[in-house]
């Protein structure tokens, strides 16, 4: 496994990827701070993309479930204080 950071990935990207392609693994960097991971290729992946299946036309279509507890105030007017009030 190899470490990279960003701009040396881009920079030296061919060199990577056949490292990759050798069956190996590279852990991507930025600012110290791993946020990617480029591994082998594999055809039987799990990964299927498929289009989304929707039984509800809009959102306002969505039910919302019951509160099991009444809060005590209206969310709605605590929301629309917090918009109006200036910070």
């Amino acid at each position: 496994m190899k470490e990279a950071r960003v701009a040396e990935l881009k920079a030296r990207l061919s060199e990577y990827l056949r490292f990759v392609r050798k069956g190996n693994e590279v852990i991507v960097y930025d600012r110290n701070e791993p946020i990617a991971r480029v591994v082998p290729y594999t055809s039987s992946g799990a990964l299927v993309v498929r289009e989304a299946i929707s039984k509800y036309r809009t959102l306002g279509d969505i039910p919302i479930p019951p509160m099991e507890k009444p809060l005590g105030f209206d969310p709605v007017e605590v929301l629309l204080a917090d918009r109006n009030s200036e910070v």
